[in-house]
Order: structure tokens, then sequence, then C-alpha cells
């Protein structure tokens, strides 16, 4: 018994990961519960599991009396000699053996019970863990199953799944058993009890980050990331700005023969990105943001509420507005004003 039961104890902290001196103070606690709760009467007991010796003890603490014992917690001195030690004297406590038997099924299920439990918290650990590193960052993730029915999708990121719903994929999108997709993971929610990574394909963060990843003066600092307004699966407005004037933020993210933004693209299923160069003149990165259209002029209005007035070349208007409004929406999350755009010469 003692050999299964310790190659058992060996595989069960090397598929967990878990540190065996750990594993084995968690599970001498589980014995040990089960043992209080078999023998109530006695508050005093050992437990000790040697892995070097592989050796497992388990002991009734007893006392040792010369009349008959009240309870388990006293063993009479002729009971101590025959079977704990033959140095017993009245007064001493004595460890008195317990076999796996002598637990019951009872016992046994208990000490399961806890183990069970303290191996699910340990699993929580390991996986709050695995993950806190990778909260607001962006990892590659394998598409194992899509739900036909739901849509939601099944991935594995370091051999742990999660769990990608629908409104989280990028609309459009066919994800396929075995893709290698970037997923952006936002935060571990209800930690205490069943902790779940949630993560995203629609985020604007994401865009962020494969900005990082693929541009490397976004990644050193050089060109700064200052703003990312989305509509995911269809535009991506982001401002840059670059802290040395030597480098062009808008050509750094471009790349040569447009190779950088083009993976980005790629990556998000041929997403369009407009690269609007950040002003602190916010009249200025008014007018960028509003690209491709063609800005005649922006007048910011004084007060609290941000807001401003564009004014367009006529034949620029649909443009600037965009399809159902989606350049203007761009604009105005990008640069935080509401955009009220004019045409230059208005029909009657």
């Amino acid at each position: 018994m003692n050999k299964e039961f310790f190659e058992a104890l060996e595989l069960l902290a090397q598929e967990n990961g878990i540190p065996m001196e750990t594993l084995v103070e968690k599970i001498e606690q589980g014995i040990a519960r089960a043992v209080k709760k078999e023998y109530p009467d006695c508050e005093n007991y050992h437990v000790k599991i040697d892995m070097d010796k592989k050796k497992l003890e388990v002991c009734l603490m007893r006392t040792v009396v010369d009349d008959e014992p009240l309870d388990m917690s006293e063993i009479h001195i002729d009971e101590a000699i025959a079977t704990c030690t033959k140095r017993a004297k009245v007064g001493d406590v004595v460890p008195f053996k317990l076999s796996t038997a002598k637990f019951g099924r009872v016992a046994a299920q208990n000490a399961k019970q806890a183990i069970r439990t303290e191996l699910k918290g340990f699993e929580r650990a390991k996986y709050i863990n695995q993950f806190d590193s990778k909260v607001q960052e962006a990892v590659s993730a394998t598409v194992q199953r899509i739900e036909p029915e739901s849509g939601n999708a099944t991935l594995t990121i370091d051999k742990n799944e999660v769990y990608l719903f629908k409104n989280e994929q990028i609309p459009g999108e066919v994800l396929k058993e075995g893709d290698i997709v970037k997923l952006y993971v936002v935060d571990i929610i209800n930690r205490e009890r069943r902790p779940m990574v949630k993560v995203s394909r629609t985020h604007k963060d994401l865009v962020k980050r494969l900005f990082e990843l693929e541009i490397p003066e976004i990644y050193d600092g050089t060109v700064e990331v200052k703003a990312i307004s989305r509509e995911a699966g269809s535009r991506t407005k982001i401002a840059v700005w670059s802290k040395d004037k030597n480098v062009d933020p808008v050509g750094s993210c471009i790349g040569p023969k447009h190779s950088r933004i083009q993976n980005i693209v790629n990556e998000l299923n041929g997403e369009k990105i407009d690269i609007i160069i950040y002003d602190e003149d916010p009249a200025v990165f008014i007018a960028h943001a509003l690209a491709p259209a063609e800005v005649l002029s922006v007048t910011v209005e004084e007060g609290e509420q941000k807001s401003c007035t564009v004014v367009v070349p006529n034949n620029q208007l649909s443009l600037a507005i965009g399809n159902k409004g989606q350049n203007a929406k761009l604009a105005a999350r990008l640069t935080g004003f509401k955009i009220d755009i004019k045409p230059e010469n208005p029909v009657d």
C-alpha cells in the first residue's frame, strides 16, 4: 500500500506542478482532519509522511493510565507497553499507531475529500499565477474547438483552456480548429472561487499590443501610442507621436513595403487601420483624426464640454462622416471631442 501511495503522491505533484513539500503538508493536514473526525475523543494525534524513507505514520497520541481508559485519548499501561513502547509509564503520552484499515471507509473518504479540496486550491492558485503576468497583454492561443450553435470558441494558452465568447471575436472572422491567433487578456474574474480568464479579440488595446510587438520603435518607447479608437472588424484609428524628431512615427508603423502594418492587419482579419499623427493642439489633432478626409478648418468651442466645429470641402463631407457615421465617431473617440462636421458651402 505504501509503495502505491508514494508513487501516486509523486505523480500528483508532477502533474499538477505542486512542490512536494507543500503537497505533503496539505495531505498530512487532510489525513489529520479525517483522524479527528473518526476519533473525536482524541484531540492529540500525529501524522507524518516521510518521502525519503517512503513511510507513512498515523498515530493517536494517548495518555497512559493504570485504570480503565475513559475514551480513545487514554490507553491502559499494559496495552501501551504491548503495542506502543516497552518504556511506557503512567502519565506518558505515547503514539498509538493506526493502520489504513483502522480509518474505515468514512475516514478514507474524508481524507480524499480534504486532499481534493486542497488540490483545487493549488490548481486555482496555479491558474491565477500563470495568467497574472498576462493580464492586459496580447498572447498567442490555439483554437481547439468551436461550438456550432453559439460560435463560442475554446482555445489553449500554455496548455490552459480559455473561453472566447462570440461577441469577443472579430465580426466576420471565421475561426477554425488549429488556428493560432492573438488574444488580449482583459482580466481574471471570480478569483476566489472558480477563476476564469476573460479574453478578447475586439478590445482596442489588442491593437496597441500588436503595434508594440510588431514595431520596435513603439516597443522601445521612441514612438508612443497616444490614443486608439476601434470598431472591431471594420476600422481602427491609432494616434502616434515620436519623441525623436528624426523618427517618422507613421513611417515606423507602416514599415518597409507596408510589411509591419500588413502583419497587424492580417492578424486582425483585414481590419482597416488609420495611423494618425498626434498633436498637442486639439484643432490639429482633430483634423488629422478625420483622415482620409481633407479638413479646411477646426474651431474648438470654449467651455467645459469638449466640442468643435469642422469645415470640409463639399466633396469631402461624406468621406469625413464615413459609412453610417463611422469615421466621425472614431475620430470623436480618438480625440475626446464632440465633432460637428459642416460643408464649406452649405446647399440650400
